[in-house]
């Protein structure tokens, strides 16, 4: 163990990751570790094995901020829920996602976080995020707010018929996301049905994979593709 010859020890924030891509995760572990304050504590793949862990922790160890992964390929969704509790636990809450439905993203914020970043975001913007919300401020990106702002012309989905949007628009196959859903595949097609009439419902028909990618980046659901 290092012991400081002079003075007090440096203070660090503890800080936790919530990831289920190995190599996002490990990115991220890597950009957290080298800020100097700051210190990753435990690092995961869902917001289950982060509260079980929570639970088995002392007070001096457990973490200040949970950096959060919205949506997962596989299994459910952060729960607002469980969100909330953490938050009114005084834990402070950055969400890093690449994957998030507006409507997850409104339940999210209403739960208390200290603000969102976009995987798409550059390091630099997501190390300012980090602060920002550790000194108790609120980051959100002007793309952001307005997909929480809402669109008139955007179809009301259910949440697994959004999870089935950006799930299969994003280039799954309709096996692929039932699996992800936990449903079987017919379960899976008829969200995805329900979306399209939506959407032609509200003036915007869609038939295609091709034309349900279109229709999810222009209505926030999916990042556009990077055109570095």
């Amino acid at each position: 163990m290092n012991v400081p010859s002079q003075g007090a020890r440096r203070y660090e924030w503890r800080v936790a990751l919530v990831e289920d891509h190995m190599l996002q995760r490990k990115r991220t572990e890597e950009l957290v570790a080298a800020q100097p304050g700051l210190r990753v504590v435990w690092s995961g793949e869902t917001l289950r094995d982060f509260t079980a862990w929570l639970d088995t922790v002392p007070e001096p160890r457990r973490p200040q901020l949970l950096i959060l992964d919205l949506m997962v390929e596989r299994g459910a969704s952060a729960d607002p829920a469980v969100v909330r509790e953490l938050t009114r636990s005084g834990l402070k809450v950055l969400v890093l996602s690449a994957m998030a439905s507006p409507e997850l993203v409104r339940k999210i914020l209403r739960a208390g976080i200290g603000g969102i970043a976009g995987k798409r975001d550059s390091e630099e913007d997501i190390v300012a995020a980090i602060w920002t919300v550790l000194g108790r401020g609120q980051w959100l990106t002007p793309e952001l707010a307005s997909v929480i702002a809402g669109d008139a012309e955007r179809p009301q989905l259910s949440d697994q018929e959004e999870r089935a949007l950006v799930l299969y628009a994003s280039g799954l196959t309709l096996e692929a996301v039932a699996a992800a859903l936990g449903v079987k595949k017919d379960t899976a097609k008829k969200y995805l049905s329900r979306v399209k009439a939506k959407y032609a419902t509200a003036g915007r028909p869609v038939g295609t994979k091709l034309e349900l990618n279109t229709v999810a980046q222009q209505d926030g659901y999916l990042d556009p593709p990077s055109r570095s």
